[in-house]
Parts: C-alpha cells; sequence; structure tokens
C-alpha cells in the first residue's frame, strides 16, 4: 500500500524560535517553533479573494545532525525572528503524552521540517497569497539566505537593521 506524508505551507512566525536543544543520545539539535499559516476564501458576492480572520497555528520542529551538511536548525537560529514569512516543507508528525496534571491522555500534529525558504520578514512586502506566483511575500531579507536545501553555505553575520518584532503578528 502507497502512502504519502508531505506538507508545503507559507506562514509567519509567531514568536522567535525556540532556543536550539542538543538531544543527548543521537548529539542532533532541535529548534522548535510556531508558524501562523492564513487561509484564503473567494467571497460568493464580490468574487473577490479574502484572507480569513482566523489564522491556524502549527507547531514546527527542525533537526540537524551533527555529522549534516546542511544546518537548518543553525539557519532558523540564526535568520528567522518573529513575524518572518517562511515556505517550508516537512511531514506531518503526531506527539501524544500523558497530561502531569491528571487531565488524561493528549495529542497534537506538528511539522518536522525537511527544507525552509526563506520569503523575508513582514516590512518586506508580500501579505499571503496576493502575488501571481502563488507564494506570498517580497524579496528576501538582506543579508539571509533565501533557502536552505543543500549543503550551501551561510552568510557572514552582519546588522539586520530593523525595529523589532511587530506586536501585531501574524499578519
Amino acid at each position: 500500500m502507497a502512502s504519502l506524508n508531505k506538507v508545503m505551507m507559507i506562514g509567519r512566525l509567531t514568536k522567535p524560535p525556540e532556543e536550539p536543544r542538543v538531544l543527548p543520545n543521537s548529539g542532533s539539535t532541535v529548534v522548535k517553533f510556531r508558524l501562523a499559516v492564513g487561509r484564503s476564501k473567494k467571497n460568493p458576492q464580490t468574487g473577490q479573494w479574502e484572507n480569513d480572520p482566523n489564522p491556524l497555528y502549527i507547531d514546527c520542529e527542525v533537526f540537524s545532525r551533527p555529522d549534516a551538511k546542511r544546518n537548518l536548525a543553525d539557519l532558523v537560529t540564526r535568520y528567522v525572528k518573529q513575524g518572518d514569512q517562511l515556505y517550508l516543507e516537512g511531514r506531518l508528525q503526531l506527539d501524544e503524552w500523558e497530561d502531569k496534571n491528571g487531565g488524561g491522555k493528549r495529542s497534537k500534529h506538528k511539522i518536522v521540517v525537511d527544507s525552509i525558504e526563506l520569503l523575508g520578514g513582514k516590512s518586506d512586502g508580500g501579505g499571503m497569497g496576493g502575488d501571481d506566483d502563488g507564494m506570498g511575500g517580497g524579496a528576501p531579507a538582506r543579508g539571509r539566505p533565501q533557502q536552505q536545501r543543500g549543503g550551501g553555505s551561510f552568510p557572514p553575520d552582519e546588522d539586520q537593521g530593523g525595529s523589532g518584532p511587530d506586536p501585531d503578528i501574524p499578519f
């Protein structure tokens, strides 16, 4: 029986990524973050596409092994901040656990990220789904790598500018 578990989405970070953690058994690094993903629907009266005011909030994890050529955890830690727009690909995973407060069994879906493309921050122009290419977003932010899929290198650290996180996140 064939199966496919592939997720592709564009969204904005709701807050800065968590600090990277090194997993004791494997030495891999994991970084967690939350993505707000907008939805659009066509207004039947006007025929225009409108953004749904209720975005989806998706938990994401990025893993990097110590011997890997690409280090997505480092990419997220160094270059991604609250409000940045990302295109990511990955797979859905179900986490299950027992509630510490006696609330029974709990579960949630998350995305384990395989590749990331930085589409630029909130101030870089671009909203969700408004561009002709369907990808949303404008040009990549100055001094940031546009995508990380292969064994490329990161640009040197430089002042990123900007005035800090926008309190009106996610959109």
